[in-house]
């Protein structure tokens, strides 16, 4: 998992509904106004430079979907990215909610000695700092060796069927002292936070621990198969993406021509999941709606933290596995992720009671290039219109996370 950040070394440093029944499975149902603002927004998305976008828009009266740009499938799959962390989230607080686990559990406690050396200490880690970014561990991407000449076409085409295990990232983020080490005695709203992908490297394992089973296999039997969700799987070390899909294109730092990098390693519960906006909008309106977790367990999802190295929006604040933002025209706000992988940007939000969900996939990422900024303030302006009827004040963040993750991780994993 990568999270996208401005510039090349930092990119380099980084690089990943409640409804059931009719309702859910409905076909899509252009509705005046919606549909044709939908489009227009997909076609603004397209006109920053992408080459295709895919988008829905569902509630409990139906679904509305949209695209632009060349060949890009009405139903395509594509790679998540980081919004697996969603996913990999709701695992843990089911597990919480069954008193099989703690949030206040320290890393120690489930994986005995696996967090140690360099200063990095698992006694004083919990799981929910794992989960809410703020234990400072270090990424093992940004820490990797390999982190330059992955990002780069010809690194690229060398890993792309490289398997490494959460065993491998996790050894490669201790090499490294920690960022910070996080004190216990501090509140959550003054606890540091910074984006992470090791962290859910950990959460996975943890999972696996305590269920005795694989984090793929907690994910379909408790969301996927509950759910329904028929186009939403883990690849495990398989690098390709079924059909009907689009090319994912990769604009490389100094190329003139974008690469294809729709073939890529599989991952894990930091940002391996492979999906379509129909099931995504499901998956976030059951969580938000209450479907996936107990009340106790969904509000302590919501306890934010500042993070103010987020460039997607001002005022973003990050919970459990999924983050918050102030929209304007919706008091509430809405909830989020976003994930990145190689060529696949996914962009989505859900109302906090789970009524209404947009999620996009556009299906280009310019590394290091300004237009990026501009394309994903065009997929940020459409989950904000889907969700509220109007635009939100948006604009090109100066932040230097993104919260976001490549799910690929190009040669390490």
């Amino acid at each position: 998992m990568i999270s996208r950040r401005t510039g090349l070394a930092a990119t380099a440093a980084a690089l990943l509904t409640g409804t059931s029944g009719p309702a859910a499975a409905a076909a899509p149902r252009h509705r005046s106004g919606l549909g044709d603002r939908l489009q227009e927004d997909v076609d603004a998305i397209v006109a920053t430079g992408a080459t295709g976008v895919l988008a829905e828009v569902q509630s409990a009266r139906g679904r509305t979907t949209a695209r632009s740009g060349s060949a890009v499938p009405r139903d395509a799959y594509y790679r998540i990215g980081s919004d697996t962390k969603t996913f990999t989230a709701t695992l843990a607080l089911q597990l919480a909610g069954e008193g099989r686990l703690a949030l206040t559990d320290t890393v120690e406690r489930w994986l005995p000695g696996a967090v140690r050396g360099n200063g990095n200490d698992g006694r004083r880690i919990t799981v929910a700092d794992l989960l809410r970014q703020t234990s400072g561990l270090n990424d093992y991407l940004a820490v990797s060796p390999d982190s330059a000449d992955a990002f780069t076409p010809d690194g690229y085409r060398r890993s792309r069927f490289r398997i490494t295990t959460p065993e491998d990232q996790l050894k490669a983020a201790l090499s490294r002292p920690p960022l910070w080490i996080p004190d216990t005695e501090r509140p959550a709203p003054d606890r540091r936070w910074g984006y992470s992908n090791t962290n859910y490297v950990v959460a996975g394992l943890i999972i696996e621990r305590v269920t005795g089973n694989s984090w793929a296999q907690e994910l379909h039997d408790r969301i996927i198969e509950p759910l329904g969700l028929r186009h939403t799987f883990t690849p495990g070390t398989s690098p390709y993406v079924p059909r009907p899909t689009a090319t994912a294109y990769t604009w490389f730092p100094g190329r003139t021509r974008p690469t294809d990098t729709t073939l890529a390693p599989g991952g894990g519960a930091d940002g391996s999941v492979i999906s379509t906006t129909h099931d995504h909008g499901v998956f976030l309106r059951a969580l938000m709606s209450g479907r996936l977790l107990r009340p106790a367990q969904l509000a302590a999802m919501k306890e934010t933290v500042v993070a103010e190295d987020w460039i997607a929006a001002p005022g973003v604040r990050y919970g459990l596995g999924i983050a918050w933002r102030p929209v304007t025209g919706n008091d509430g706000g809405i909830w989020f992720h976003g994930g990145t992988h190689l060529g696949i940007v996914s962009e989505s939000g859900v109302t906090p009671d789970g009524a209404r969900a947009a999620t996009s996939a556009t299906f280009t990422l310019r590394m290091g290039d300004p237009a990026q900024d501009a394309q994903d303030a065009a997929a940020r302006r459409l989950v904000d219109r889907a969700l509220t009827g109007r635009a939100g004040a948006i604009r090109p963040g100066r932040g230097r996370s993104s919260g976001r993750s490549l799910s690929p991780r190009p040669p390490t994993g």
